[in-house]
């Protein structure tokens, strides 16, 4: 597979993925608002960008952020945009984001999903991160090779499914104690749409 170093990249995979971030925000957010329903989907849609973006790296269309200063500005602000979007919108449709019956509908869960895949998708500093970590462990010969990429990818994605799934039933435990509270549900639906502007604006100013 031309790989080199595996058991440093675990560890280095996973050092990196339990530092709070973007997606760790996402996840809690999702978790504690909706149950552990939405949170299980927001972690596959988590998941599912992380391997959007080794495929990227794997096919080196991740170099074109890397090079383009104006691929990486549209990416940047597209994602920046779809996470301002959605904050504002949570924001001013305000409202308990607890259910009452502990149970998330199916459009939403779906809309979950496809939220997580866009919110990873779109944050070019997930295809710059790729495209720098991965070759540290590919040997010189298979750099141009798409297999090692892609393993080194499926392997990052799984290590980070499993631990966004430890958070998920973790904070879906506080999701069963708060849903009663129509006031907590409301600060929480506020606090929630505050966080997802923020990260859009941590994005907006991101650079290469």
């Amino acid at each position: 597979m031309g790989i080199i170093n595996y058991a440093t990249f675990i560890i280095a995979s996973f050092l990196f993925i339990i530092s709070p971030g973007i997606d760790t925000v996402f996840i809690l957010n999702k978790s504690i608002a909706q149950g552990r329903k939405s949170g299980i989907y927001a972690t596959l849609g988590i998941t599912t960008g992380v391997l959007v973006h080794t495929t990227l790296a794997a096919f080196g269309l991740s170099l074109i952020l890397a090079q383009s200063a104006m691929a990486f500005s549209i990416i940047k602000y597209a994602g920046a945009a779809y996470l301002i979007g959605m904050g504002i919108t949570k924001l001013f449709t305000g409202g308990n984001m607890i259910k009452q019956d502990g149970q998330t509908p199916l459009v939403s869960t779906r809309k979950t999903y496809v939220s997580a895949v866009f919110t990873n998708v779109l944050n070019p500093k997930v295809a710059i991160f790729f495209l720098a970590f991965f070759p540290q462990f590919i040997q010189p010969a298979y750099i141009h090779n798409a297999r090692p990429f892609i393993f080194l990818g499926i392997t990052y994605a799984v290590m980070g499914l499993l631990w966004l799934l430890v958070l998920t039933f973790f904070a879906g435990s506080f999701s069963v104690k708060l849903k009663n509270s129509p006031l907590i549900g409301t600060w929480l639906n506020k606090f929630s749409a505050i966080a997802f502007v923020l990260m859009g604006i941590k994005i907006a100013f991101t650079k290469r």
